[in-house]
C-alpha cells in the first residue's frame, strides 16, 4: 500500500471510488446502445436544435414517439456519463496520487465535451451541403463521433480497472506475448471500428449484400466498385484478420497459468463474441439492416473492444505502474 502523500492523496484501494467507476464503465455501455439504436432507425435528426430538444428538457410526446424517445434518451444518457465524467475527475483529483490516472480522468472528460459539442454541431450543420458529397456537413460529423465513442470506452475501462482493487492489491505478471497479441488485437479493433462507423454513415451497409461471396453467382471480389462498396469490402476483410487474431489472443491468455481467473474467463467469453458479432454480421444482410440486429452488432462491438482493451490494459500493469508485480 502506497503512503499518503502530503496532499491526502493515496494509490491505495478505495472501494466507494472503485465502485463509482465501475459504473461509469457500465453506463458507457447505456450510451453506445441508445447511439447506435438512434442511428440504426434514422433519428439523429427527431429534433432539429440542440442542446434542447424542440426547446425543452423533457419534450412532449419524447415518450410516445420512438425516434424522439431514441434521440433525446441518446442526449440524456451522455449528459448522465458526462456527471459521472465530471464526478470521477474532481474523486480522483482529491484523493488519488497516480498521476497517470487523473491524466486519463481528464481525457475522458476532455472527450465527452467534445463528443457532446461534435453530437450538437452534427445537429446545427445538419442542412449544410458540402460541394462533391452526398452527404452533409453535419453528416460528415457523425463518423469522428462513432469512432471517438470507442475510445472513450477505453478510457472509462482503463480508470475503472485503474481503481479496482485486483489492479492494486492483487497484480498479475503475464508472458509479454500476450502484451504484444493485445496491442495488435486493440489497433485492429480499432481500426475495424473506423472502417464501420464510415460505412455505416455513409449508408453502405448494404452495399454487398450476398454473404460470404461478394457477388450472387459465388465470387469473392465485387464485380463493381465504387466508394462504399469498397468500404464494405474493407469491413469484410478487417473482420476476416480479426477472426485470427482474436483467437490468437485469446488462447494465449488462456494458455498462461499465471493470467488471473477474471482474465482467462474474459478470453473465453471473447471467443463466443467473435461467432456472435460474424452471425449478427450475417443477419445484417439477411433482414436488409433491420433496427435491433443491427444494434446489437454494435453495441457486441463495442464490448469486443472492452475485454480485448481490459485484458492488454491488465497485461500493462507493470508497465504503466513503472514497477515489477512481486
Amino acid at each position: 500500500m502506497a503512503p499518503a502523500s502530503h496532499s491526502g492523496r493515496t494509490a491505495a484501494y478505495k472501494p466507494g471510488l472503485a465502485i463509482f467507476t465501475a459504473l461509469g464503465g457500465a453506463w458507457v455501455f447505456v450510451l453506445v446502445t441508445l447511439g447506435a439504436f438512434t442511428t440504426s432507425i434514422g433519428a439523429g435528426m427527431a429534433f432539429p436544435d440542440w442542446p434542447l430538444s424542440n426547446g425543452s428538457l423533457n419534450p412532449k410526446g419524447w415518450l410516445e414517439d420512438l425516434s424522439m424517445f431514441a434521440e433525446h434518451s441518446h442526449r440524456l444518457s451522455g449528459t448522465m456519463m458526462g456527471l459521472i465524467s465530471i464526478g470521477t475527475v474532481v474523486w480522483l483529483g482529491r484523493t488519488e496520487s497516480r498521476r497517470w490516472l487523473r491524466q486519463l480522468a481528464w481525457a475522458a472528460l476532455g472527450i465527452v465535451i467534445l463528443q457532446g459539442v461534435l453530437g450538437g454541431t452534427r445537429v446545427l450543420l445538419d442542412p449544410v451541403h458540402v460541394p462533391g458529397f452526398q452527404m452533409t456537413l453535419g453528416q460528415m460529423l457523425r463518423i469522428p463521433h462513432g469512432v471517438l465513442a470507442q475510445v472513450y470506452v477505453c478510457l472509462v475501462i482503463a480508470i475503472a480497472l485503474g481503481c479496482s482493487q485486483s489492479w492494486i492489491e492483487k497484480p498479475p505478471h503475464l508472458n509479454p506475448r500476450i502484451r504484444r497479441l493485445g496491442l495488435i488485437c486493440c489497433v485492429l479493433l480499432l481500426v475495424q471500428l473506423a472502417i464501420a462507423a464510415t460505412m455505416r454513415h455513409n449508408g453502405a451497409g448494404l452495399a454487398i449484400r450476398t454473404f460470404p461471396y461478394s457477388t450472387p453467382d459465388g465470387h469473392w471480389l465485387p464485380a463493381t466498385w465504387d466508394f462504399r462498396v469498397a468500404i464494405h469490402f474493407a469491413h469484410r476483410v478487417m473482420a476476416l484478420i480479426l477472426a485470427v487474431a482474436v483467437p490468437l489472443f485469446a488462447f494465449s491468455i488462456r494458455r498462461d497459468r499465471t493470467a488471473p481467473l477474471a482474465m482467462r474467463a474474459a478470453a473465453s467469453g471473447l471467443l463466443s463474441l467473435l461467432v456472435l458479432q460474424i452471425l449478427l454480421g450475417m443477419q445484417i444482410i439477411e433482414t436488409f439492416r433491420r433496427a435491433g440486429v443491427t444494434t446489437s452488432h454494435v453495441v457486441v462491438g463495442a464490448v469486443m473492444l472492452a475485454t480485448v482493451f481490459w485484458s492488454t490494459w491488465l497485461a500493462h500493469r507493470d508497465v504503466i505502474e513503472g514497477k515489477p508485480a512481486p
